[in-house]
């Protein structure tokens, strides 16, 4: 659904999906299968996810010097304030709501595309 709602975006870029946190700890740290995975510009993180949940993917890249700058969107379908509070206080960069209708979620997706792919300045990669 991602790659549909960014596919008319003016900004060219590349999408990697991986299928649980532990593959997503293996990509960003460009092990086994993800030897060549390259860093992403942006990581849109949910909570629930299979092996090791968004919270702890979202700890261990921003515990980690090579990985912390990397800005991270907590996109999921949680809005309990515990799971608000907690996502920025491990440094979530946003923290945004999954909307259940398909145009909202493109329309979200869009934006955060904007946003970060045109609006803000980050920094280089190490």
């Amino acid at each position: 659904m991602i790659e549909e709602a960014l596919a008319n975006s003016e900004v060219p870029k590349s999408i990697d999906v991986v299928s649980d946190g532990q593959e997503a700890m293996e990509f960003l740290h460009q092990e086994g299968r993800h030897r060549d995975a390259p860093r992403p510009d942006m990581i849109l993180l949910d909570l629930n996810m299979p092996r090791m949940d968004g919270r702890q993917v979202l700890n261990k890249v921003k515990s980690d010097d090579n990985l912390r700058t990397i800005p991270i969107v907590v996109l999921t379908t949680s809005n309990a304030d515990t799971d608000i509070l907690g996502s920025y206080n491990l440094r979530a960069n946003a923290y945004v709501t999954k909307p259940i209708d398909l145009d909202d979620f493109n329309d979200v997706i869009r934006r955060i595309d904007e946003f970060f792919g045109q609006i803000v300045v980050l920094p280089k990669h190490r």
